[in-house]
């Protein structure tokens, strides 16, 4: 526990505008300005001021927030919402236009936010979308802040998941060609994620979590009709993960169902073998409201479930739910980690 946080009841949360070109700055913007952002955390944008302070007037919405420049410190009592400027949109650039300017800003967002995260002047982080055609552009080869922020941080095992209402997803492989994703479908790395899955459930403040591994294949294989891995990759990774006392991992269950069985409580999360697997799910139930959570950072992260929606960058219609129930639930996450309390009951 940082200094600053022994005295503030309010977490510190880094807010990355994303893309400079989409609909962050607007949704970060919105966002601000709803009273549970404000009730349950100190804000820190990060991002461009004068960038900021410019969206704000063409979308008649509020800025006018305290700046702290890059380089200086922090104000050890911070009380209201505040912009941590990094003053680096350097060139012209369109709004809904993927360029390098931008994709270069919001890299060194996520930067920043990283730093000020494991310096321990920030708690949490919560990530607007960004641009990977744009990153690439700058120069940047990571395809999603996971494997981003897995670079920045040096954490060995990292994981993607998703919180939405009482459905939580574990992805076992994030953005990769269908073919490749199915390739990792192997035990050693099923059990990895059942491991890093079990202890951030336990971080999140879910006692005795029960873990629900989707099936690859149409209906669990049906027994070797349909498909091997079930029975040469899966089931073996369950087993060697339940050796543990500790652990309590299922299935592997028909991918038809277990979501569904999941949202209904019967589990606390499920392992899913690829990324649209467990994507149409979330996105079904709560689309523009779930969250994406990092797994296995030295901090917490969170980030909207969606992207950054360069057809309607500026025009002032971009729905903010998702970003804020990211802060929202940075903020529950950090709380939980101060205290140690544990529950079964779902995350709000």
């Amino acid at each position: 526990m940082t200094e600053h946080s022994a005295r503030n009841a309010k977490p510190r949360i880094g807010i990355t505008v994303g893309d400079p070109a989409g609909i962050g700055p607007e949704i970060v913007l919105k966002a601000l300005a709803d009273d549970t952002v404000r009730q349950c955390c100190i804000p820190v944008v990060i991002c461009d001021a004068q960038m900021m302070a410019h969206q704000a007037r063409k979308l008649d919405l509020v800025c006018g927030l305290d700046i702290v420049n890059d380089g200086e410190s922090l104000p050890e009592d911070i009380d209201r919402p505040l912009i941590y400027n990094l003053n680096n949109l350097r060139g012209s650039y369109s709004l809904g236009v993927e360029n390098e300017i931008c994709g270069r800003a919001a890299a060194e967002y996520i930067e920043a936010a990283v730093h000020l995260c494991m310096s321990g002047d920030l708690d949490a982080m919560a990530t607007a979308p960004i641009n990977k055609k744009a990153l690439f552009l700058a120069g940047y080869s990571f395809p999603g802040h996971t494997e981003f922020l897995q670079h920045l941080t040096g954490s060995s095992e990292v994981a993607m998941g998703f919180i939405a209402d009482s459905l939580r997803i574990i992805l076992l492989s994030t953005h990769l060609p269908l073919a490749q994703a199915i390739n990792l479908v192997k035990k050693d790395r099923i059990v990895q994620i059942a491991r890093l899955t079990h202890h951030e459930l336990i971080r999140w403040g879910i006692n005795n979590p029960r873990i629900a591994v989707a099936a690859l294949n149409p209906h669990g294989a049906e027994g070797g009709l349909f498909g091997i891995e079930e029975a040469s990759e899966i089931l073996p990774a369950i087993e060697t993960a339940n050796e543990d006392p500790e652990f309590n991992v299922a299935g592997p269950f028909s991918a038809d169902t277990i979501f569904l069985r999941a949202q209904r409580g019967e589990f606390d999360a499920v392992i899913a073998c690829y990324h649209d697997q467990g994507m149409i799910s979330v996105k079904c139930l709560s689309f523009g409201e779930a969250v994406n959570v990092t797994l296995g950072l030295p901090f917490i992260r969170t980030s909207v479930d969606h992207g950054t929606a360069f057809d309607i960058a500026g025009k002032g219609v971009a729905d903010y739910g998702s970003m804020v129930e990211a802060i929202r639930l940075a903020a529950d996450l950090v709380n939980r980690e101060r205290d140690g309390r544990g529950r079964t009951a779902p995350i709000s």
